[in-house]
């Protein structure tokens, strides 16, 4: 199941704006619907002031209506492996919950599956906060 997400990803990736990092990144999401959502880094002059491929990603998934992130595969043309930054961790974890599955990938495919608990361990809670 993961492979389509990957394919997605990568797809994605091709469509990244990074003449400043050189550096592009590309995200798939599978949300509650079904459907597999995707998302490339944009940089602009004003760097950093882009944004990053998952929470673009997110951007059309909610655009969409749909409101949760089953799963999510994240590449990178030249990191392997490549994680969600941060910031990106924060907002992934907004819609999805302490089991959602990230699959971190190289160019063959997904070599690393994380649960967004390992990836964000005693994050902020929406259900608390929220």
């Amino acid at each position: 199941m993961s492979h389509d997400l990957f394919e997605a990803a990568r797809g994605a990736m091709a469509f990244a704006h990074a003449p400043y990092s050189k550096f592009p990144v590309g995200a798939a999401i599978r949300a509650e619907d079904g459907k597999i959502y995707t998302g490339a880094n944009i940089e602009n002059l004003s760097f950093p002031q882009g944004w990053c491929a998952e929470p673009t990603a997110i951007s059309h998934m909610i655009m969409a209506g749909a409101k949760k992130i089953v799963e999510m595969a994240v590449i990178a043309e030249k990191l392997p492996l490549c994680p969600p930054c941060g910031g990106c961790r924060q907002k992934i974890a907004e819609f999805a919950d302490k089991g959602t599955r990230i699959y971190l990938c190289d160019e063959t495919g997904v070599k690393k599956t994380m649960t967004m608990d390992e990836m964000l361990p005693f994050s902020f809670e929406t259900e608390v906060l929220g």
